[in-house]
């Protein structure tokens, strides 16, 4: 079965308080929003304290065309690619390089680019020039975990490939100072910018290693016919705006929780058998959802609440912070673990890991 043999982030330069991101929000709603300081506590009730920005705060300030916020999410996803593609590679557990890698996943929904970010990252590092290139846009939150299941399945067909999954979301970009929804409000509380690489080998992979890795066992995609509303980008003119439901939290509870029960029954295993939970920590209440559904106590949440504490919701990328603190904390040997994560569509995308 594929494995996972290294996570790499990157960290953009840019670090914000929470408490200076409820003052930015304050100065630009506080006219148009009755009652702002009641609508404010939703910055204080996600359980966020810092994010990192590609941008400085002051930048947000000032309305941005779309063209101006594209150029920028090209630039800074080339750079920021480039070193989490060398970071990753550099933690592998034996030598690796970009020469041998046979395909990239690369995944992201808050920009675009034709030539898509990885062929520009390409020609950054000596890839071999027969290197299969896979763009994923629009999966946001759940991008990464099902960039991970398209990778293992990659990996199933070619047993011998190394695959990588890039994942780069800047998602303050899309930030709209003069959308006066609530879900915009919602997501310049949540939402940050984040990069995250990920190496995922075949069987007979040449890439070893002696100490017990995610080894991934199997995948479940869920789709929720005529949810369009629940998640996702409205595309205007001045670029992309959220759409963000408060929906979602019910969402995990009503109708991810059985395809979760279920997806576990077909490898003949329970929840209680799940050591590690790798969740997208898309709020605070998704999280409390997943615990609430799942019987999971908030020890299971206590990577991805951290991740969230540390860093917002930094959509696809995410999940794949999560993962690394995991790997970092070193599962025995026999362990499960469960990835899972929402995305537009409304989906779900499942990953069952044994470290081994």
């Amino acid at each position: 079965m594929p494995k996972v043999l290294a996570v790499s982030t990157v960290k953009p330069p840019h670090e914000i308080k929470q408490q200076q991101a409820v003052a930015l929000t304050r100065s630009l709603f506080s006219e148009r929003f009755k009652g702002i300081e009641r609508l404010l506590r939703v910055f204080d009730n996600g359980d966020i304290e810092t994010r990192n920005l590609s941008m400085p705060i002051e930048w947000f300030e000032q309305a941005h065309d779309f063209e101006e916020r594209n150029q920028l999410y090209i630039d800074h996803a080339v750079t920021y690619g480039v070193q989490a593609v060398e970071s990753c590679l550099k933690n592998a557990p034996s030598a690796i390089t970009a020469s041998d890698i046979d395909a990239i996943f690369y995944i992201s929904s808050s920009g675009i680019a034709t030539p898509s970010i990885e062929a520009r990252i390409m020609n950054a590092l000596p890839f071999r020039d027969d290197t299969k290139r896979i763009p994923i846009w629009g999966l946001g939150c759940a991008g990464g975990a099902a960039g991970l299941s398209r990778a293992y399945e990659y990996c199933l067909a070619y047993p011998k490939a190394n695959v990588l999954v890039l994942a780069v979301e800047l998602c303050s970009l899309t930030f709209q100072k003069d959308d006066y929804s609530k879900s915009n409000l919602v997501g310049a509380s949540l939402f940050a910018d984040g990069i995250a690489c990920t190496l995922v080998t075949g069987a007979q992979s040449h890439i070893k290693t002696a100490q017990p890795m995610p080894r991934i066992i199997g995948t479940a995609s869920k789709f929720m016919p005529n949810s369009e509303d629940v998640m996702g980008w409205d595309v205007k003119n001045n670029g992309l705006h959220v759409i963000f439901s408060k929906s979602i939290p019910a969402i995990i509870t009503e109708w991810l929780g059985p395809v979760v029960h279920d997806f576990l029954n077909k490898h003949e295993l329970t929840q209680t058998d799940i050591a590690h939970f790798v969740a997208h920590p898309g709020g605070k209440k998704i999280l409390t959802a997943y615990e609430e559904t799942l019987d999971f106590d908030e020890t299971k949440t206590k990577m991805s609440r951290d991740t969230l504490r540390e860093h917002g919701n930094m959509s696809s990328p995410t999940i794949l912070y999560v993962l690394k603190r995991y790997m970092e904390n070193k599962p025995v040997a026999g362990d499960y673990g469960l990835m899972a994560a929402l995305g537009p569509g409304f989906c779900g995308e499942l990953l069952l890991l044994k470290w081994e």
